[in-house]
């Protein structure tokens, strides 16, 4: 399977990373490896691992070496450099010693720019703008918020009120991201980052009013452009037959773009917050991150209850079992206590018969 070729406009390039363009002979870029280089190792002759495909930068180290060799040595291993097909070749630190690798790159039209950034700074820089390029990406139909820090998604049936819960949420001080469409991007291969489509930006459909502009209805602080996706809750009609889980033993995830994301089913019926649900599974989440899971906790005290209980019978049972006048039976114990009535009975008659004959 080949991999995805992104193409990279040359002006957004440079305006995003603040590049000044020295010899740019295209107005775009075909980025087929979406690593960086840094080529010391080239410039000093060893291509056995090159990869031509990745975006290679230079920084003093690189130049400094370059310029301490003899004029006719440099320009021989600059040349041999460009004359692989790299998709650029960056020069940080503002350095104007980049104009030694110009007659190169307009002899191959290979793309050279300046950054003024520090070459450490410059790559977290660029390899961010490159991780945002090249994200996998989907869309989903559902609600985006951050409750009390936590980005949670909100899905479920046309009608069945996410948008309405929302607004309860974002009056309790949770911020909208997305209504309706939610674009989601993962970064590193592990984090959901959720946004909202740039035309739907702050608006929500309600039914029976209609759209609204959150932020201009309740303030900027009740919107955020994005948030990375922390718990998915699913809203669904009350199914009397449906074993909801009550104890939160049952963890449910779901798979977005390769990422496993928490999943809690809400049954919505008459009479029913959502809005305090919602919060409370979001603040539960974000306790079970903690490593403190209620529910876990509540069935561990259960279960030492019973064990010391049992332990407590055992003990009495051994205890028991020690005393030999507890070892009868209590049919035993019957019939020895009416063996003693009778012969105290017996015992009063012969003293009665006694006391008569005298």
């Amino acid at each position: 399977m080949a991999k995805k070729e992104y193409v990279l406009n040359v002006e957004d390039f440079c305006q995003e990373l603040g590049l000044q363009k020295l010899h740019c002979p295209y107005s775009t870029i075909t980025l087929k490896e979406t690593g960086i280089n840094r080529p010391g190792l080239q410039f000093h002759g060893y291509y056995e691992y090159f990869d031509e495909k990745r975006i290679q930068i230079v920084g003093k180290v690189e130049i400094s070496y370059l310029k301490s060799l003899t004029p006719e040595k440099r320009k021989k291993r600059i040349d041999r450099f460009f004359k692989h097909d790299f998709p650029c070749l960056i020069v940080c630190w503002g350095l104007e010693d980049a104009e030694i690798f110009e007659e190169a790159a307009e002899k191959y039209n290979r793309n050279l720019f300046r950054a003024d950034e520090h070459t450490s700074d410059f790559v977290y820089h660029i390899m961010d703008y490159i991780d945002l390029i090249s994200a996998p990406f989907t869309t989903m139909h559902g609600v985006l918020v951050e409750v009390h820090g936590v980005g949670v998604l909100i899905t479920g049936g046309s009608g069945i009120g996410k948008s309405e819960t929302a607004i309860e949420l974002i009056q309790r001080g949770s911020n909208l991201i997305a209504d309706d469409m939610v674009d989601i991007s993962c970064y590193h291969d592990r984090t959901l980052i959720g946004t909202a489509p740039e035309m739907l930006r702050y608006y929500m459909e309600v039914r029976g009013i209609g759209i609204i502009n959150v932020s201009q209805l309740y303030g900027a602080k009740s919107v955020k452009q994005a948030v990375e996706i922390d718990l998915m809750i699913r809203l669904e009609n009350w199914n009397e037959r449906n074993p909801y889980d009550r104890l939160g033993l049952d963890e449910e995830t779901i798979e977005i773009l390769g990422v496993e994301v928490p999943l809690v089913t809400v049954p919505v019926s008459s009479g029913r917050n959502l809005a305090v649900i919602i919060e409370t599974a979001a603040i539960n989440n974000r306790m079970k991150e903690l490593g403190i899971h209620s529910a876990e906790i509540f069935c561990e005290s259960v279960t030492q209850n019973n064990t010391e209980i049992y332990e407590k019978n055992i003990a009495r049972l051994a205890d028991i079992d020690e005393s030999p006048e507890q070892k009868l039976s209590l049919k035993d114990k019957e019939y020895e206590e009416n063996l003693a009535d009778r012969d105290e009975t017996l015992a009063d008659s012969e003293v009665y018969n006694n006391l008569k004959d005298n």
